[in-house]
């Protein structure tokens, strides 16, 4: 048993080696291509810089080196340990990720908790309450936020709850004006309100509905027909043979919605001007900072992998058709 985890582990372990490989040489290539220029997109539209002054820039940078000789300066120096120097924020690319995805990484907690809470209970209540109103109601709603863009929501939200009852602040993470050591806890947390709203309300409706799904097979099978003719209660028939069924299910699914969770986030903190990884990913793509987003890739790509192995993982461990299969396959 151990020895097959270890094997599974493994081979993990060598795709995420390659994926980050083709990952870094894709996105290298894409900027490469790309009609930004970095030397003007750090010096502005100003006409007082000389081609000599951007000369200069684009050597201090290396921007003046050949595309694949600037790839291998990078990943070597990257192999030990040295992501470089972001170009927008002139500070090393791993204290700004360091800094960023703790931003981050509350508002897509925080939503992602809520996001799997909300959509289980709702999906086991539209299961349970099959084809009545309370059904009903949890798959329109399910229904329109799937096709309802990210920002849109956020939009609306910022006009309901900022502009037109002010309940909310507008944007950032922090009030304007407050220096860092004078903000509180209470500060943060409401200013968090709206983004994670927007993250929660779009992500529920994959859990809900798959929920649901396993909810009304359940419900209509024949051991809970059974005990419903002994005289089991619902509430009864929920603790003891439904919540057991749905419940690893609904947790493999949370864990391998790491993906949307995190092209979600982009989205709401560009729209709520929220300082997290998001915004840094979408600032340094518009100004051609390479080495900034070639960190802020293999970060991501790290975070979403993570949550594709949990997922795997709870899975290979639980249910003994997988392991069989992957003792076949090694």
């Amino acid at each position: 048993m151990k020895n097959n985890i270890g094997k599974f582990l493994g081979r993990r372990a060598v795709r995420l080696l390659l994926l980050l490989v083709a990952t870094m040489c894709i996105t290298f290539f894409l900027m490469e291509i790309s009609p930004i220029d970095p030397v003007t997109a750090y010096v502005g539209t100003s006409t007082k810089v000389s081609a000599e002054q951007r000369a200069l820039i684009a050597e201090k940078w290396g921007l003046n080196q050949p595309p694949l000789l600037r790839f291998w300066s990078w990943f070597s120096n990257m192999i030990r340990g040295d992501w470089g120097e972001s170009i927008i924020y002139r500070r090393p690319v791993m204290e700004i990720i360091g800094q960023k995805f703790l931003a981050s990484a509350a508002l897509m907690c925080a939503a992602w908790l809520l996001s799997g809470l909300l959509g289980f209970v709702l999906g086991i209540i539209a299961g349970v309450r099959e084809d009545k109103l309370a059904d009903k109601l949890i798959r329109g709603y399910c229904h329109v936020l799937i096709s309802a863009p990210t920002f849109w929501i956020g939009i609306v939200f910022l006009i309901i709850f900022s502009v037109k009852l002010g309940w909310l602040p507008v944007a950032l993470s922090v009030t304007i004006g407050v220096v860092e050591e004078s903000v509180s806890l209470g500060d943060r947390l409401i200013h968090m309100v709206l983004p994670v709203m927007t993250l929660c309300l779009v992500s529920v409706s994959n859990i809900c509905m798959h929920t649901r799904e396993k909810t009304t097979a359940i419900m209509n099978s024949d051991y809970v027909l059974f005990a419903r003719a002994r005289g089991e209660s619902t509430g009864s028939i929920i603790k003891n043979h439904l919540l057991r069924n749905i419940s690893l299910p609904a947790i493999t699914l949370q864990f391998l919605s790491f993906s949307e969770l995190f092209g979600g986030a982009v989205f709401v903190e560009q729209i709520f001007s929220y300082p997290g990884l998001g915004s840094a990913t979408v600032q340094a793509g518009l100004r051609g900072d390479v080495q900034l987003l070639m960190g802020i890739t293999i970060i991501s790509m790290i975070f979403v992998f993570a949550g594709n192995t949990i997922a795997d993982c709870l899975y290979y461990l639980i249910d003994p058709r997988i392991r069989e299969g992957g003792a076949k396959d090694v």
